[in-house]
């Protein structure tokens, strides 16, 4: 039984703790470059939403972490639409918030 070379020298998935600190550090990056209070309750909930949406995804996640575009446009289509309703703020300023933040 072989393994294919990609298998072999994979990385493993992060835990959950550090999926739940990244994805902290990425959302306050994001709220401080939009220059706006958010309250503690809606950044956690955005928080907790985030991960899940992580966590659900994780497999691709993982496959494409060194592709930040990829990244950004997955947080755009499937977790900025929500965290701008929960922000009170419009869903394109949040995108290029997260965008300069994370680096994609």
């Amino acid at each position: 039984m072989t393994l294919r070379q990609n298998e072999k020298h994979a990385r493993p998935f992060p835990n959950a703790r550090q999926i739940r600190r990244a994805c902290n550090k990425e959302l306050y990056r994001t709220q401080k470059r939009l220059n706006i209070w958010v309250p503690p309750e809606q950044m956690s909930k955005a928080e907790q939403y985030y991960f899940q949406k992580v966590l659900a995804n994780l497999p691709w996640i993982a496959e494409n972490e060194s592709n930040r575009k990829k990244l950004a446009d997955w947080w755009a289509e499937h977790v900025a639409p929500h965290i701008a309703e929960l922000w009170g703020v419009e869903p394109s300023k949040l995108e290029r918030s997260f965008r300069d933040a994370f680096g994609g």
